[in-house]
């Protein structure tokens, strides 16, 4: 059994257990030789620009989904064991507690893998970030990353001229002719 027949599948953690969950899984991973049974931890994260006391705005990173953490994995009993003790694990999501893997959509949706996308902007282009914290944001492209799928875009924030890095999937082309507000 290889790792092709991998399926995500999502644990529920207590609050804010999600990281330490992570950390014990890999050492739990790594002390009992169980790379071909658990290929993947991720704990989903998003940008979210944030407004603080003092009227600053701040990006921070926060979980798409707290108290779960995804696990790329072939199920077998001993898996669903080591799994559920370990410390700050509720146990796996799916009905009546039993690990139900999520469907080749679900994990497109929630950004759990990557799928290469092929851009049609270059350094110097102007675009507009579609999604994220900077949504409707406006800049130049300053560089591409195509092994890591993320663009560098100048964009003004706050009134000054600043580079911000994101996913290829946020960002559009924009056709300077058709834009008109700036």
């Amino acid at each position: 059994m290889g790792l092709e027949e991998a399926k995500w599948y999502v644990i529920h953690t207590y609050s804010g257990y999600e990281t330490m969950v992570k950390d014990s899984l890999e050492k739990l991973i790594e002390n009992n030789n169980l790379q071909d049974k658990i290929s993947d931890i991720q704990i989903p994260t998003e940008e979210t620009l944030e407004e603080k006391a003092n009227g600053k705005k701040k990006v921070v990173e926060r979980k798409k989904f707290p108290c779960y953490v995804f696990l790329k994995m072939i199920y077998t009993n001993e898996i669903w064991y080591l799994v559920t003790n370990t410390r700050g694990v509720t146990g796996f999501v799916g009905p009546q507690g039993r690990p139900m893997p999520l469907t080749e959509d679900e994990v497109a949706r929630m950004g759990l893998i990557k799928v290469a996308v092929n851009v049609d902007f270059a350094v110097g282009d102007d675009v507009q970030i579609i999604s994220g914290a900077l949504e409707s944001f406006c800049g130049k492209v300053v560089s591409l990353n195509n092994s890591q799928q993320k663009v560098m875009v100048n964009v003004m924030m706050f009134g000054r001229s600043t580079d911000v890095e994101v996913d290829f999937v946020q960002v559009k082309k924009v056709n300077v002719s058709a834009k008109t507000e700036a």
